[in-house]
């Protein structure tokens, strides 16, 4: 309930100050640069007499003491050997064993599709989370999967695919790098 004399803050502006007539539904309030306004009820809100108190401590600090309260201490960087920082971010093991338990069921047509849908999914996560590098693993087989694989990169033009590092994965598995903005 806001009476005369109450502390009040305007609601959507930076003014505040205390109630000093009501009249009908119509409340003047005078400033703290000494302005009398007028606004309805629903405009103002109390203030809270414990938040004077705090904003008042605020004030006594001089500029100094609440820089060097503020102050961030900058946490020591952490080396990253040159190995570690051309690792891939992301891996996706397109091996239908690994994407389902049911794959004796699934015409070749069908576990194809699953791999190419799983590795579009993964794909489309690593652009919108920004992850620069990802590597699809998909074997040797007949390379129906890598030939497709290609299919669905070249229709990304943010990417470029290659062979994935020989020593870790041998040949079957694909290297994407994603260009970001």
């Amino acid at each position: 309930m806001l009476k005369k004399g109450n502390a009040v803050a305007v609601i959507n502006e930076d003014l505040s100050g205390t109630i000093i007539s009501i009249s009908n539904a119509t409340y003047t309030i005078v400033t703290q640069d000494g302005f009398e306004l007028e606004f309805s009820k629903h405009e103002l809100i109390p203030i809270d007499d414990t938040l004077t108190l705090k904003t008042e401590a605020f004030s006594k600090l001089s500029v100094a003491d609440i820089l060097s309260e503020k102050e961030i201490k900058k946490p020591k960087s952490i080396k990253v050997k040159p190995k570690e920082r051309s690792k891939p971010a992301m891996e996706v093991d397109l091996h239908i064993h690994q994407l389902t338990n049911y794959s004796k069921r699934m015409s070749n047509f069908e576990m194809l599709n699953l791999q190419l849908d799983t590795a579009k999914k993964q794909l489309e996560f690593a652009i919108k989370k920004r992850i620069q590098k990802i590597v699809f693993i998909h074997g040797v087989g007949e390379g129906v999967l890598r030939l497709e694989l290609e299919s669905l990169f070249n229709r990304y033009e943010n990417i470029k695919y290659y062979d994935a590092d020989y020593q870790k994965y041998g040949l079957g598995a694909t290297e994407v790098y994603i260009y970001q903005n």
